[in-house]
């Protein structure tokens, strides 16, 4: 499948996919689960919502943060989400980071630095993150990996578990699908992100992004 025609896949039930997952490891333990994070606010939904049934380690790696500082605070943000939240709900989750490459993302989206936000060049940025993570879940013996993007009302669900399932398939690991804005998933990271204090960007991380989402408030 072309990443033009990934653009236009029918979205599933991936809500419904996650639950009978779940279901699948009740009474099991709490099996390992990778968790790609690419901020703070996205994290907060999904641990509250998988922590009871999965151990779960966020990995963050997201080079498309072009500014080092920028990509400090958040990773900062999501170090402390864990500690904050692990206190009130019983179940802490680990924080791997993984290498800062913002010239590794700048080359995977070479040529598609004009797309808007949501087209071809997100499409290079997601792969990118989610190899790296499968390669981690991988090499790191998590039988699942998934990712905290799919909570963005700005962010193609479909897109996102198709790119999981073929990195599954090139690494060998199992894809964990996800809605993550369903249930109200995305309200309910607001409500958490008010609660615990977490800075809340208003742009994905990129430098492209970033200027689209200035010009953006320009023309407010």
């Amino acid at each position: 499948m072309s990443d033009e025609e990934l653009l236009f896949l029918r979205k599933e039930d991936y809500q419904g996919k996650l639950d009978r997952l779940i279901e699948r490891y009740a009474g099991t333990g709490r099996p390992k689960l990778l968790l790609h994070a690419c901020c703070a606010p996205c994290s907060s939904y999904c641990l509250e919502y998988l922590l009871p049934y999965f151990d779960i380690t966020l990995y963050y790696y997201n080079p498309n943060i072009t500014e080092k500082a920028e990509y400090e605070h958040r990773v900062s943000e999501v170090k402390r989400l864990t500690q904050e939240l692990g206190k009130d709900c019983g179940y802490y989750a680990g924080v791997a980071e993984g290498e800062y490459e913002p010239a590794r993302f700048l080359e995977a989206v070479r040529g598609y630095e004009d797309q808007p936000e949501g087209g071809l060049r997100c499409v290079k940025c997601f792969r990118l993150r989610l190899s790296k993570t499968a390669e981690y879940a991988a090499k790191n013996g998590y039988g699942l990996f998934s990712t905290t993007l799919t909570i963005s009302p700005l962010k193609n669900a479909a897109v996102l578990n198709e790119l999981g399932r073929e990195q599954a398939e090139l690494h060998g690991t199992e894809f964990m699908p996800s809605d993550f804005k369903k249930k109200n998933g995305y309200k309910r990271s607001i409500e958490l992100s008010r609660k615990y204090g977490l800075y809340r960007q208003d742009y994905c991380g990129c430098a492209f992004s970033k200027a689209e989402r200035e010009r953006q408030r320009k023309e407010l």
